[in-house]
């Protein structure tokens, strides 16, 4: 089973979270993709453009952080988070 888990912070406390699990057999990208999507529905916010330090930061730790930087649309919180918390083997 694939879960993420995506925190919505601001002045270091957290405001909303959720786990968004994937068992379908799609390649570790579309799962990501699909996590972050849901995760925004859920949300109601707008889903953030991956940059290059993202998609770093991510391949490296299994977790990265979206700032205003990656949103088109203003947000109210500081940002959004992204943790790998289970993989599929």
């Amino acid at each position: 089973m694939f879960r993420m888990w995506v925190r919505e912070l601001k002045d270091n406390r957290l405001l909303r979270d959720t786990v968004v699990e994937d068992g379908r057999r799609e390649t570790r990208t579309h799962k990501v993709t699909h996590a972050l999507e849901e995760a925004c529905r859920r949300f109601d916010l707008p889903v953030p453009i991956w940059l290059d330090a993202s998609i770093r930061d991510f391949q490296r730790h299994a977790k990265c952080r979206f700032t205003q930087d990656a949103f088109m649309e203003a947000i109210d919180f500081d940002y959004l988070e992204l943790w790998l918390i289970e993989e599929d083997d």
